[in-house]
């Protein structure tokens, strides 16, 4: 019996529309910065491919030290330019979907002050740095009594306008704030290895030639008639400060110096005596 080809047709039809594919790539890409995703759902897979290629050219780019031994470079200034064209796009660049804002610059794009002019300097590590080293005495258990350091974002003013006096935006759920409700006494370091002139010259961050700053002080509550100040300190400088959650019950705190004390240059160090810090500029 001869089977009729047209429902056999219509059988074949129906069975490919019922499975159907829709390709899609595991690939992302970098978002330029003048491009803004509001919202989006990053998965493990969505990373950028120039990074998994050209990871090396990064690590190039912001440590250039295996360059340091020669291979025909004239100056350590050459050594932190970027190889390409590509690696520099992507330094400009961003990976992820949030918005970033704009941030007031801080400091002046002349580079540090001489080395002899130790007040200014530190005026302009103390301004041009957004993070540094605090270190207190521990109250954790296992640690009572020991030196406990810890990273924060800081800020002596928004960007045209230095104070010389350091300002901390905290939480009492941090160990550091527990820290110092015990013993108000800190010290905050700062390198100049944070930007780029130390890279650009070679320096390593121990290099006496890379400078550092280590103020030492009590850790007070601003005062009412300086929160405004302190708000537009610390958020001039750290945007994102703004949006972090209420319930950790931020506020702000500042260092009250006790001694200001800078490692620049060959030769040992200098203390700075305060009425000195004060008066200098870094601009």
């Amino acid at each position: 019996m001869r089977v009729p080809y047209f429902p056999l047709v219509v059988l074949a039809s129906v069975l490919c529309l019922s499975h159907s594919y829709t390709l899609r790539s595991s690939v992302s890409w970098v978002v330029s910065s003048n491009d803004v995703v509001e919202e989006a759902d990053l998965s493990e897979e969505e990373v950028a491919p120039a990074l998994l290629v050209d990871g090396a050219g990064l690590w190039k780019q912001a440590y250039p030290a295996s360059n340091v031994l020669g291979d025909g470079v004239e100056s350590p200034r050459e050594l932190a330019e970027p190889e390409t064209d590509n690696v520099a796009q992507l330094s400009s660049s961003r990976l992820f979907s949030y918005r970033l804002e704009k941030v007031q610059q801080a400091g002046s794009s002349s580079g540090p002050p001489p080395h002899q002019e130790t007040a200014r300097t530190a005026r302009y590590i103390a301004h041009n740095s957004d993070w540094g080293h605090l270190a207190t005495i521990s109250t954790q258990d296992k640690i009572k009594g020991l030196p406990f350091g810890n990273i924060f974002s800081v800020s002596d003013g928004p960007g045209d306008n230095s104070t010389g006096a350091v300002y901390f935006y905290v939480t009492p759920m941090d160990n550091t704030v527990s820290d110092l409700r015990n013993n108000p006494f800190a010290s905050l370091t700062f390198s100049e290895a944070e930007g780029e002139f130390c890279r650009q010259m070679v320096y390593d961050p121990e290099d006496p030639r890379c400078a550092r700053l280590t103020l030492t002080g009590k850790m007070v509550d601003v005062a009412p008639e300086e929160l405004v100040f302190a708000k537009e300190a610390m958020f001039s400088r750290h945007p994102v400060m703004a949006k972090w959650p209420v319930g950790h019950n931020w506020f702000f705190m500042k260092l009250e110096l006790i001694q200001v004390w800078l490692q620049d240059w060959v030769g040992g160090i200098s203390l700075i005596p305060l009425e000195d810090y004060f008066k200098a500029t870094p601009f």
